[in-house]
């Protein structure tokens, strides 16, 4: 009897545990999705309806203001946006790719120091970079280009890149690349035809934390960028928001717009964004 009370006395407190939890998890969803969900329903309304009551459904969707978005200038910090983005991810990418593999498979003299100096990147601040980066950039005649925001890009995303790749890399067996080897297979190859392919949740999770850093990153490309022809999505936003003064609805229309690309990417590669966070964590 008394073991019967014990164990309904535990499953109670389980049972109360998991409830909480669940509603924990219920008003975190709700807190998420509520800002989405009236930017939505506001970008389709006129103005006066979005100064009437936000809260309210739009009497008519308005969906030209997306349209008047997408025509007054939109499109172009779009595009630069999309040139930027693609150039760093692939050089973030491809440059960790080869540095992690080297640090895990190569028996380089004093590879350890230069896993931990590469690692002494991710402690550098932005902001302590910002002026020496700003006179550099000058100097070499790259300030207003996209490569003064592509070349920071990549240098403050390799340390955390290369620990993400180093961590996923020392979970495969090395089994794989001897009989490799066995077969004529040389360094490079076994990196591109074996490494590669069974490595994509990890070249998903490093690619959709690092497209999100510089499709959204704001302060270098503010400092940086002043010809509106290559502003990108951020900074053109800001100009937008000045150039929209009357017609908010538009410009959250351009926020919206903005925010599509990372959300499909997200909902597109998700099982292998998670599967490259989890696979490797207990190596490194």
């Amino acid at each position: 009897m008394l073991s019967n009370a014990v164990h309904i006395k535990k499953t109670r407190k389980q049972g109360i545990l998991k409830l909480l939890l669940n509603l924990f998890f219920i008003v975190l969803v709700i807190s998420i999705f509520l800002p989405i969900i009236w930017l939505l329903i506001n970008s389709l309304k006129s103005n006066n309806e979005l100064f009437n009551n936000s809260l309210a459904l739009p009497e008519k969707l308005l969906f030209s203001n997306y349209v008047e978005a997408w025509g007054k200038g939109l499109f172009a910090y779009f595009k630069n946006s999309l040139i930027v983005s693609s150039i760093s991810l692939i050089l973030i990418i491809t440059i960790s790719a080869l540095l992690a593999y080297g640090i895990t498979r190569f028996n380089v003299k004093g590879k350890n120091i230069i896993f931990i100096i590469v690692l002494g990147g991710m402690a550098l601040s932005e902001q302590v970079a910002l002026v020496p980066l700003y006179k550099m950039l000058q100097t070499l005649n790259l300030y207003n280009t996209y490569f003064a925001v592509i070349l920071p890009y990549i240098a403050f995303r390799i340390p955390f890149t290369v620990f993400l790749m180093r961590a996923y890399f020392l979970s495969i067996p090395k089994e794989l690349e001897e009989a490799a080897y066995i077969d004529g297979y040389n360094s490079f190859q076994i990196f591109y035809k074996i490494i590669v392919p069974i490595s994509k949740p990890i070249f998903a999770s490093c690619a959709i934390v690092n497209l999100n850093f510089v499709w959204n990153e704001f302060l270098f490309a503010n400092v940086f960028l002043e010809d509106k022809k290559i502003m990108t999505i951020p900074i053109g936003l800001m100009t937008f928001q000045g150039d929209m003064r009357a017609n908010y609805t538009v410009l959250l229309a351009g926020i919206v717009i903005a925010s599509i690309p990372m959300i499909l990417i997200f909902l597109l590669m998700q099982k292998q964004f998670i599967r490259g966070l989890t696979a490797g964590s207990v190596k490194g």
